[in-house]
């Protein structure tokens, strides 16, 4: 049994390399044994010292495959013909991890040079966050190459913001051939993390340009969150985006949501704005374990999105610049 099992997955990694297209865990078995250990253990050291790491190492991830699709392009820095995707409305002043990501890199180059993409390093370091955090494992397929460039206008306009309608935040993961449950799921990464007065402050104040508060945001929460986020100034102050157990990886961001205290208005409407999505919140609010395996499917599906493979894109030595 164990033999012919050995002998499936030769076969399998000799057809993915045969067609160049194909992720699979396996794929540094033999260049980089151990390459998934030192990602855990580099994200482990950063997220032990600071525990919003977890975090945002996520979001690098998602950040990343929603633009030009999962190839580390939110990685680089600007320079000679690349505008980094950095300085866009999503990222500027809320991307994070970049040097964690240079930390994993330098351990790699050094036990294996030339070998491991960033564009898996960030997405094992989504799967270690999670784990590390409380949330599901998952095998993360591998074998994505890097990119040769960035988008900044992708980014401003792939990556789904929390104002926009529930329309275009749909359409924006379908364009990914993403679906309505993997909108519903991958949303519960805000299980952990934090937001910005900036994301959500014209649900306190202005909704609808009428001057008049978001009614669907509890309004007990909002006076809280009014002392910390006022009309004016603070724009950088943080709040979690999950109050009841902000570290934790857990399903009390759809308990939430239930009772009106999802923070940005992308969350909130999952539960007001969609009989759908409402019949899938009050599920992952039932059953943490269905939402842990709805969660696992969906990143994977995530980081499938377009992956550079065989011999498209490069390995970058360093994450931040395209090999000179």
């Amino acid at each position: 049994m164990a033999e012919s099992l050995t002998m499936l997955m030769v076969l399998i990694s000799i057809l993915a390399l045969a067609n160049g297209s194909y992720l699979y865990p396996q794929f540094y078995d033999r260049s980089c044994p151990q390459a998934k250990q030192i990602v855990q253990s580099v994200v482990a050291n950063a997220v032990a010292k600071e525990s919003r790491m977890a975090a945002s190492l996520l979001r690098l991830h998602f950040h990343d495959c929603f633009v030009k699709g999962c190839d580390a392009s939110v990685l680089l820095d600007s320079g000679g013909s690349i505008i980094s995707e950095k300085g866009s409305v999503p990222n500027r002043n809320s991307a994070r991890g970049f040097e964690v990501v240079d930390q994993i890199k330098a351990a790699l180059e050094k036990a294996c040079p030339h070998t491991v993409s960033c564009a898996d390093i960030l997405a094992l370091a989504a799967r270690d966050s999670t784990v590390l955090a409380g949330g599901p494992n998952w095998e993360v397929p591998l074998g994505r190459r890097d990119s040769l460039g960035a988008s900044l206008s992708g980014s401003n306009q792939n990556i789904p913001a929390p104002n926009n309608t529930f329309l275009t935040i749909l359409t924006k993961f379908k364009l990914k051939s993403l679906d309505i449950v993997d909108l519903v799921a991958l949303s519960g990464s805000h299980t952990i993390g934090n937001a910005r007065c900036t994301n959500f402050r014209q649900r306190l104040y202005n909704n609808s340009g009428n001057g008049q508060p978001d009614l669907s945001l509890d309004q007990s929460y909002a006076a809280k969150l009014r002392s910390k986020c006022p009309r004016s100034g603070g724009d950088q102050n943080l709040f979690f985006l999950d109050p009841v157990s902000p570290r934790k990886f857990d399903n009390s961001y759809y308990k939430n949501l239930i009772v009106s205290k999802g923070l940005l208005s992308s969350d909130e409407m999952l539960f007001t704005k969609n009989q759908q999505t409402m019949q899938f919140v009050k599920q992952y609010a039932a059953n943490q374990e269905l939402f842990f395996q709805q969660f696992a499917k969906s990143m994977i599906k995530m980081g499938n999105i377009n992956p550079l493979t065989g011999k498209s894109g490069q390995i970058r030595k360093i994450c931040r610049k395209v090999n000179g």
